[in-house]
């Protein structure tokens, strides 16, 4: 059922929990999720979940309170994410590709107040990570020798953080065997036995040993307690301004945008989607996981670095339908292996390159496009008709997802812009965020509720939009948004030297960062020495894969003096 209110009247669960209890009833012994060689089953995820809400609740998480989630896609992500919004905290995931002074602002600027994380990631040590960026933290952890719960943390680096718990909460001492159905189910990134330089006492299984003193009904009363309105999760742009944003989202408006959009993409309990969206991201979150959730379907995700064993993934799970980053597949169609693959299951989705010939569009331009924000819980520009458009509605980004309004305005005296011209892209409805985290709501919303997307459009006489740019210079790399502005700063920061970053096309990526570094007369700059400095300071993505010195007088301007970025796109392709 479509509906363009949070309540329809028509008994869909408007929380986790609730949504939770129901799918682990009816479909307890179906998969949720297969990532690699691990399975959850909802009946799994809804035990284990349990059990690390009691394991929360002992150490005083309640209503809420925040805890933040640093995993990668799998069955950690969801059994934490699950565990803490059936007692009402909220969750705050974090990206795995933070640096140290990354993780710090965050937990900060978030308030996490306890913290669950893999040890290790993809050659990113979070245990290092998190040393570096909460000082208090190495004496604490040194000081763990025994398995008794540690006193709450008081760090004046980040004030609201209690406890960290390393390891995997997705597999306990208690309850039954491991779910099998869908792939062979093996231990989780990040597995609890023991955590190289944490004492146990910081250990997820500390944690789940500490939630045996909770009862039963303390859960179910700490879930009946959870209401439609309350916080669900605290998502992070990933870099569109100089600092990432947390957006606000609720249970019952996400539940129910998603609900709306499983109805437009035909998501059933029968189907299975592999995404290869990382969950701390909305597209991950919402679209991916919360929408498997919804549908009782099966999602399927990879860790793996090899294309060849994400195709045996893929081969073995056959997903029905594929979604996520189209740049980030492109090393499954370039494989060796990829032409005796069999991915005849796939029928629908966005990965086109990885899609049976038969349902792959000849030209993508005449397909729909969807606009998915953080701010709009996911896809806010949409449509159901999955065929080939004719050629006047080459690049359409669909109309609005029920609930939302949308307007293309002229930014300059708010005017509403008739058809074929341009405009800033404006949203509004009961599904959009609640906000920013710690910033009032006058300063997202303006007073008549619109969001101002900063996202220039063209809408057509039917009612389709179309993209036009963007308001700022974002750049968008490998499904990222980068700043500019941070990745300039960050130069300025370590260097002293002024930079000009810019995005430049991509096959692979889409786009990659470009950095033209102003070079003073007399200056030495080591390129790759600058490099090294900045992948300590940024995550991986945002570093600059080009980096061109230039003297002062060969950076390119206008007569205006303001810098001709054509002409400084042109130097760094060069370059």
């Amino acid at each position: 059922m479509i509906a363009t209110t949070v309540d329809a009247g028509d008994g869909l669960p408007l929380t986790v929990p609730a949504l939770l209890r129901e799918r682990a009833a009816r479909d307890g012994a179906r998969v949720l999720l297969v990532c690699d060689n691990e399975a959850l089953t909802y009946a799994e995820a809804d035990r284990r979940s349990r059990e690390l809400a009691r394991g929360l609740l002992a150490v005083g998480v309640g209503r809420g309170m925040h805890v933040g989630l640093l995993y990668p896609n799998g069955s950690d992500f969801v059994v934490g994410w699950l565990a803490a919004a059936r007692i009402g905290a909220v969750s705050v995931p974090l990206s795995t590709f933070s640096t140290s002074a990354e993780l710090g602002a965050l937990l900060r600027g978030a308030d996490v107040g306890v913290l669950l994380a893999a040890p290790a990631y993809r050659g990113h040590d979070y245990v290092a990570a998190l040393r570096a960026a909460v000082p208090e933290l190495p004496a604490a952890l040194d000081g763990a020798s025994g398995p008794s719960m540690p006193p709450p943390l008081l760090a004046p680096s980040t004030p609201a953080l209690r406890h960290v718990f390393f390891g995997s909460p997705a597999r306990s001492t208690a309850g039954s065997g491991d779910g099998t159905a869908g792939g062979a189910a093996g231990r989780p990134a990040g597995g609890s036995a023991g955590v190289r330089g944490v004492g146990p006492a910081w250990t997820a299984p500390a944690l789940l040993a500490a939630g045996r003193m909770i009862g039963g009904d303390v859960v179910r009363a700490a879930e009946d307690a959870v209401s439609a309105g309350d916080r669900l999760v605290i998502v992070h742009t990933s870099g569109s301004t100089s600092a990432p944003k947390g957006v606000i989202h609720t249970h019952g408006a996400l539940i129910r945008h998603l609900a709306n959009l499983n109805e437009i993409r035909r998501y059933t309990p029968e189907d299975v989607l592999f995404s290869n969206s990382p969950f701390f991201w909305i597209g991950g979150f919402a679209y991916a996981l919360l929408g498997t959730l919804l549908a009782g379907g099966r999602l399927v995700c990879s860790n793996a670095a090899d294309a060849g064993v994400v195709l045996d993934v893929l081969e073995r799970e056959r997903p029905t339908m594929v979604n996520g980053y189209a740049q980030s597949v492109a090393a499954l169609a370039a494989d060796p292996t990829f032409p005796r693959r069999d991915l005849s299951s796939i029928r629908r989705g966005n990965l086109y390159s990885i899609m049976p010939a038969d349902v792959r569009p000849a030209d993508p331009q005449l397909r729909h496009q969807m606009l998915g924000m953080t701010e709009t819980g996911s896809v806010c520009l949409v449509s159901e008709d999955e065929g080939d458009q004719p050629e006047h509605r080459r690049g359409s980004f669909g109309r609005p997802a029920p609930g939302f309004e949308a307007r293309v305005v002229d930014p300059g005296d708010g005017r509403v812009v008739g058809p074929g011209e341009v405009g800033e892209l404006w949203l509004r409805g009961p599904f959009m965020m609640e906000g920013y985290y710690g910033r009032e709501r006058h300063e997202v919303f303006d007073a008549d509720g619109w969001y101002h997307t900063g996202d220039l459009f063209v809408v057509d006489e039917d009612g389709f939009f179309y993209f036009q740019g963007r308001g700022g210079d974002v750049i968008k790399t490998a499904g990222a948004n980068v700043s500019p502005i941070e990745v300039e700063a960050t130069i300025r920061d370590v260097a002293g030297l002024t930079a000009h970053v810019v995005g430049l096309a991509d096959e692979a990526r889409g786009q990659i960062v470009a950095a033209a570094v102003r070079v003073p007369s007399g200056h030495k700059v080591d390129v790759e020495g600058l490099r090294r400095e900045l992948a300590r300071r940024l995550s991986a993505y945002k570093v600059p894969r080009r980096i061109v010195l230039l003297a002062e007088h060969e950076v390119p301007t206008m007569s205006s003096g303001k810098i001709d970025v054509p002409a400084l796109r042109e130097l760094l392709h060069a370059g």
